[in-house]
C-alpha cells in the first residue's frame, strides 16, 4: 500500500511539473517587466502551449488508465460463513 502511495505521489510530481515550468516562466516575466502590460515572445508562448499540451495529455492518458481499472467488476465473496 505504502509503495502504491509512492508511486502516485510520484506520477502526480511528474504530471505537475508541466505546470510549474509555466509558473516559473510567468513569474519571471511579471518579474522583469514591470508595468501593467507584459510582452511574450513569440517562442515564449509557444513553450507554454506545449507544456500545456503535455499536461494535457499526461492528466488524459492516467485518467483513461483509471477508468479501465475502474471499469473491472471483482466478483463477490463472502466474507463469514454462517
Amino acid at each position: 500500500m505504502e509503495v502504491s502511495k509512492k508511486a502516485s505521489a510520484a506520477r502526480l510530481e511528474r504530471e505537475l511539473a508541466h505546470l510549474k515550468i509555466i509558473s516559473r516562466l510567468l513569474g519571471h516575466e511579471m518579474h522583469a517587466q514591470n508595468g501593467q502590460r507584459i510582452l511574450l515572445s513569440r517562442d515564449e508562448v509557444q513553450e507554454i502551449q506545449t507544456s500545456l499540451d503535455l499536461f494535457i495529455e499526461a492528466a488524459s492518458n492516467s485518467r483513461s488508465k483509471n477508468a479501465a481499472v475502474q471499469g473491472v467488476d471483482p466478483t463477490p465473496v463472502a466474507s463469514r460463513n454462517n
